[in-house]
C-alpha cells in the first residue's frame, strides 16, 4: 500500500472537498482519498505508486492545482541553527 500526500491550492469550501475527492478518485489504482481542507491538503492511498502527473491532472479537473514541491535540504551538524543544538 501506498499513501502519499499533495498539497492543493485553491480549495476554500466543501464543494472544493467534494470536486477533489470525486476527481483523484477516478485515477486507476487509487483505492481511497481524504481531503483535508484546513490544511490544504489531499492523501491518496492506492495499491502501489500513482504517477504524480495523474493525481495532478485529476486535481486540474477539479479546478484546483498542486502547490508545487519544497525540497528540503539537510542542515549542517543535524539541526536547524548548524550547531547541533535548538534554542
Amino acid at each position: 500500500m501506498t499513501i502519499t500526500t499533495y498539497q492543493v491550492e485553491g480549495m476554500t469550501c466543501g464543494h472544493c472537498v467534494s470536486s477533489v475527492t470525486a476527481e483523484v478518485g477516478k485515477v486507476a489504482g487509487v483505492s481511497e482519498v481524504r481531503v483535508d481542507l484546513a490544511a490544504k491538503a489531499v492523501t491518496v492511498t492506492s495499491a502501489g505508486p500513482v504517477d504524480e502527473s495523474l493525481i495532478g491532472a485529476a486535481v486540474a479537473e477539479a479546478g484546483y492545482e498542486l502547490a508545487p514541491k519544497v525540497e528540503l535540504l539537510p542542515q549542517a551538524g543535524g539541526s536547524c541553527c548548524g550547531g547541533g543544538g535548538c534554542h
